[in-house]
C-alpha cells in the first residue's frame, strides 16, 4: 500500500499527502499502527526485548535527566492481580509480556543527595518532565517493536486503582507508573482506528478551533460509517439514552461526563511531588 492511501485509511477521507513521498519502511510502520489485545502464546526472544528496550531507552531526554523507568512483571500471579484491576483490562493477563512504565524523579534526587547537592526543583515540572519523558520511552519502544512485526497495546486504565498498582510494583517515593504495556505476536488484525483531521490538530502560527464542530461532526461521521456501533455498545445509555448520532465526539464526551482517578493528585503528592 502507498504512503497516499495509508494516510487515506489513517483518516478516512481521500487526500494528497503522502503523493510525493518515497516508500519508508519507518513511515509505513508509524501509518499502519494498531493496538493489538490478542497475542499468539509465542515467547518474545530476550536478545530481541532487550534491543526494543536499547533502542526506547535512545529517545529524548529533558536536559538529559533520563527520568525514566520501566518494571517488567515477570510473575505471572502479579500480572494477572494488575490485569484484575478493574473490568476492562482483564485481557492483559494473557499478554505474553507486560511492563509498566514509570516516570522517575527518584534518581536524579538520590543522585543529588549523593553529590551534596540541593534540589531545587520541587515544583509541578518536576512531575511533567519525568511523566512526558516515560511517555515518549514507552512510544519510542512501541514504534522499536513494531518495526520488527510485535504487537502493542499500552494500558492506562490500570492507573484507576493507582493505589493497589502502586503497591504491586512497590514504587517507592518520586517513582509513579504513567501505563502499563503489553507487547506480544499479534494473533489477530484490530485494524488501524481513524485519527481526527489534521486541520483539526494541526495549527499555524497560532491556535485555532473555530472550526471544530463542523470538522469533528465529518469526522464523527466517517468513523460511525467504519465503526457501525451498535445500540448496545453506546456508552452511559442509561443516562443519555441511545443517541441516533453517536460518533467518537458523543462516545468520548459521554467517557469524560464520568469522574474517573480523582485520587491521583492526592496519590502523587504522596509519591512526594510538590505539584506547585
Amino acid at each position: 500500500m502507498t504512503l497516499q492511501k495509508m494516510v487515506e485509511e489513517r483518516f478516512g477521507n481521500p487526500g494528497q499527502i503522502g503523493r510525493t513521498v518515497s516508500e519508508n519502511a519507518s513511515l509505513d510502520s508509524q501509518l499502519g499502527h494498531r493496538s493489538y489485545r490478542e497475542f499468539k502464546k509465542e515467547a518474545i526472544d530476550e536478545d530481541l526485548l532487550q534491543t526494543l528496550f536499547a533502542a526506547a531507552f535512545s529517545a529524548p531526554s529533558k536536559s538529559d535527566l533520563q527520568q525514566v523507568s520501566v518494571i517488567r512483571v515477570l510473575d505471572k500471579a502479579k500480572q494477572g492481580r494488575i490485569a484484575s484491576l478493574t473490568p476492562y483490562t482483564a485481557w492483559a493477563a494473557n499478554s505474553p509480556v507486560f511492563m509498566v512504565w514509570c516516570g522517575d524523579s527518584r534518581r536524579i534526587r538520590r543522585l543529588a543527595e549523593w553529590r551534596g547537592h540541593p534540589f531545587a526543583n520541587d515544583h509541578l515540572d518536576a512531575f511533567m518532565n519525568a511523566a512526558v519523558d516515560a511517555a515518549i520511552v514507552m512510544q519510542n519502544f512501541i514504534v522499536a517493536a513494531e518495526a520488527v512485526g510485535l504487537g502493542c497495546c499500552p494500558v492506562s486504565e490500570i492507573r484507576d486503582q493507582i493505589e493497589a498498582l502502586s503497591a504491586e510494583l512497590e514504587l517507592p517515593k518520586w517513582v509513579f507508573p504513567v501505563a502499563g504495556l503489553c507487547v506480544g505476536w499479534p494473533a489477530a488484525n484490530p485494524g488501524v482506528s481513524l485519527r481526527l483531521p489534521l486541520e483539526t490538530t494541526v495549527h499555524s502560527d497560532r491556535y485555532d478551533d473555530s472550526d471544530l464542530f463542523d470538522r469533528v461532526a465529518d469526522y464523527d461521521r466517517r468513523r460511525e460509517e467504519k465503526e457501525q456501533t451498535k445500540a448496545d455498545q453506546q456508552r452511559l445509555v442509561e443516562t443519555f439514552g441511545v443517541s441516533d448520532n453517536y460518533g467518537w465526539s458523543e462516545n468520548r464526551t459521554r467517557q469524560y461526563s464520568q469522574p474517573a482517578r480523582a485520587d491521583f493528585g492526592a496519590y502523587i503528592r504522596k509519591q512526594g511531588f510538590s505539584l506547585k
